[in-house]
């Protein structure tokens, strides 16, 4: 079962850079992950384990969500539960459905669903934009490749054509036979 720390005591990688937020602001830790504001969830959203279970039905199977890891206080009468993610690709991840409810009322009102990466995710590298990606030997192998490709003299017939050279035709070929109208 993953472990899910809170990140009161540490700093954030948005404290260090204010640039380094997620969704709606939401601080990051180093690893990416929203920093989980911290302090007592409410009791009635936090025993609200099956609704938030039930939630996720729409979008994963029942074997794809694992054993319930976390039940963390996003606010006054706000609470996001954890899942274990067992869906194939994605071992690391946790479900996430945020649950709230109004003042005294004992409806439970289902936020938001979804993936989340965990500590140990396999997450895509950062992305890096095409003028920085190309390395200066990759446009020399380029430039050394484009005088033999105009030295050629022979027509380079597009992929999938159907062309066959004059030379290798059969003769009369596309000519009508005798006897033939036009």
């Amino acid at each position: 079962m993953p472990s899910v720390k809170t990140t009161s005591a540490k700093t954030t990688s948005a404290q260090r850079n204010p640039a380094a937020s997620g969704p709606r602001g939401i601080p990051l830790t180093d690893a990416g992950i929203p920093a989980w504001r911290v302090g007592r969830p409410d009791a009635y959203l936090a025993s609200a384990v099956d609704a938030a279970r039930e939630a996720l039905a729409p979008i994963a199977r029942p074997a794809d969500v694992g054993e319930h890891v976390a039940a963390k206080s996003e606010g006054e009468r706000t609470v996001t539960h954890l899942f274990e993610s067992r869906l194939g690709g994605y071992r690391g991840w946790l479900w996430f459905v945020a649950l709230a409810r109004t003042s005294r009322s004992k409806d439970v009102t289902v936020s938001e669903i979804g993936l989340l990466p965990g500590e140990d995710a396999l997450l895509a590298p950062e992305w890096v934009p095409w003028s920085e990606r190309v390395r200066p030997e990759d446009t020399a192998q380029e430039a050394e490749n484009e005088p033999a490709r105009a030295a050629s003299d022979e027509p380079v017939d597009a992929p999938g054509s159907d062309a066959v050279p004059e030379a290798d035709a059969a003769p009369g070929a596309g000519e009508p036979e005798q006897g033939e109208a036009e």
